[in-house]
């Protein structure tokens, strides 16, 4: 089964500091924290193979890939909370 038909990219995935939060939520929607400023990001997503594309809501566009479990987008590792 892939990343896609488990579904297993929904849900929060945060840096080993937890100061970036990436929600992915199922309705292809993502909303980013950073630090104390929470939705500092909003924008969609879309996720190929174990490569996710994103495009927040001003744009700007960002890539990641999902490797063993962890995301690694823009320079930062990302992991999934239980």
């Amino acid at each position: 089964m892939t990343i896609i038909e488990s579904k297993e990219y929904i849900g929060m995935w945060v840096t080993e500091d937890g100061n970036i939060r990436h929600e992915l939520l199922p309705n292809n929607r993502y909303d980013e924290a950073r630090g104390n400023r929470k939705s500092a990001y909003q924008g969609g997503y879309k996720v190929l193979g174990n490569h996710i594309d994103y495009k927040d809501d001003t744009g700007f566009t960002a890539d990641g890939e999902f490797r063993n479990g962890i995301l690694y987008h823009a320079g930062m590792v990302l992991y999934k909370e239980n």
